[in-house]
This record gives C-alpha cells, sequence and structure tokens, in this order.
C-alpha cells in the first residue's frame, strides 16, 4: 500500500537488465502519434495518466512498450474489463480501439533498464509488487516511486521493465526519453497494424480471443 514516502537514499543495488540491439517491442499507441515519437505529455500529479507517466514534477519523455504484441494489446487494452458472470465473453468497446494501431519497434542499440520483476528486484528499490500490480487509483502514487527511482538511478537506467499485470508471462517496458538517444527505436513497416481496418480488426480478434474477450459488435 503507498502508506509511505520513499527514503532519502537508495541503499539497494537495483539489477540492470541490457535489452539488446535488434529487440523487437510492440506498442498500442494513437495513430496520430509516429511509431518511435515518445509522449511528452505530463500527467496530472493526482488525476489520470498511466503508472510511471511523467509529471510536471518530473519531466521527461515517457514510451510503454511490451515484449510481445500480446502484451502490448493486454496492457492497453484489457485494463479493468470485467468477466461476464454468465460466461460470456468480455466485450471490448470498438471506441476503445478507435483511432489506434499497434506498431513493431526494434533496438538500433543495446538499451540498458531497470528490472521490477522479481521480490529481490523490487525490494532493491524499497517496493513490493504494489508498485506493478496495484491499479489506477494508486497511479498518483507509482508515478511519484517511480520519478525517485529514475532520479536514484541517473544516469544509466534507461527505462523500466516489468512483468504485465494483465499478461505475467510477457513483459511490460517503459524507456525514458532524454536517456535514449534519438534513433534508439527503429520503425518496422511490416509491422503495423491498423485497429480501424476490417484486416487489423480481425488480427485484434484472433489476439483478444485467448482472453476470453472480442470486439463488440
Amino acid at each position: 500500500m503507498p502508506n509511505y514516502r520513499p527514503p532519502e537514499a537508495l541503499t539497494g543495488t537495483p539489477g540492470k537488465v541490457t535489452l539488446a540491439r535488434g529487440t523487437l517491442l510492440y506498442r498500442v499507441h494513437g495513430s496520430h502519434r509516429a511509431a518511435a515519437d515518445f509522449n511528452t505529455k505530463a500527467a496530472h500529479c493526482l488525476y489520470g495518466g498511466g503508472r510511471f507517466d511523467a509529471t510536471d514534477h518530473e519531466c521527461y519523455g515517457y514510451l510503454y512498450t511490451g515484449l510481445s504484441a500480446a502484451a502490448a494489446v493486454c496492457e492497453t487494452l484489457l485494463r479493468s474489463l470485467p468477466f461476464d458472470p454468465l460466461g460470456g465473453p468480455r466485450l471490448l468497446q470498438r471506441a476503445a480501439v478507435r483511432g489506434r494501431r499497434l506498431s513493431t519497434l526494434r533496438l538500433t542499440a543495446d538499451v540498458c533498464v531497470l528490472p521490477l520483476m522479481s521480490a529481490r528486484d523490487l525490494a532493491a528499490v524499497h517496493q513490493d509488487t504494489w508498485l506493478v500490480h496495484t491499479e489506477a487509483q494508486d497511479y498518483p502514487f507509482t508515478r511519484h516511486w517511480a520519478h525517485w527511482i529514475r532520479r536514484h538511478t541517473q544516469p544509466w537506467a534507461q527505462g523500466l521493465v516489468w512483468s504485465s499485470k494483465r499478461e505475467p508471462a510477457d513483459r511490460t517496458l517503459l524507456l525514458f526519453g532524454d536517456r535514449c538517444p534519438a534513433g534508439t527505436l527503429r520503425p518496422e513497416d511490416e509491422g503495423v497494424v491498423d485497429f480501424d481496418t476490417t484486416d487489423g480488426q480481425d488480427w485484434l480478434n484472433s489476439v483478444l480471443l485467448p482472453y476470453h474477450v472480442q470486439l463488440a459488435p
């Protein structure tokens, strides 16, 4: 629970994970944004926003991706989507995917990130699974913790990686724009799925099916 503030100093030794050049990353994003563009919009310190977004108190470009297409889809589209008590498929409203697409990005250089996957990883930054599993009502607190971790791991931590809450077998990644040199992410032209097209919606339904989810009629 967010019942305490981060300590003054980082007394643990955070882990380091290197994502090798050539690694593919998958991003679900608005089609108005280029695939490799970092989000520079600061979240409100108290309302809305994502788990580890920048705010006016800690400014940086940020970009969320998954290490698989399924992780990117689940993390972006399946938040708080309840199961049908009668056993029917969970319905994803079409408004949730309108104007969105999946893009594939390739790392052009090695990237060093801080892992938040094991209990040991989390303890090294004075945290537990709350940091990566809590829901949106606690995001103001998780953002505060992310800013503290970021400040105490400069300049080497180029991002954070953790087990996806909605697909625990996969990994979710946040990259810091000011610590990733220009050109670190290269869009793959063949790896784009536009959710506003029939083919894109068919692809999305095929990914959603194992999660007992389908696009609403």
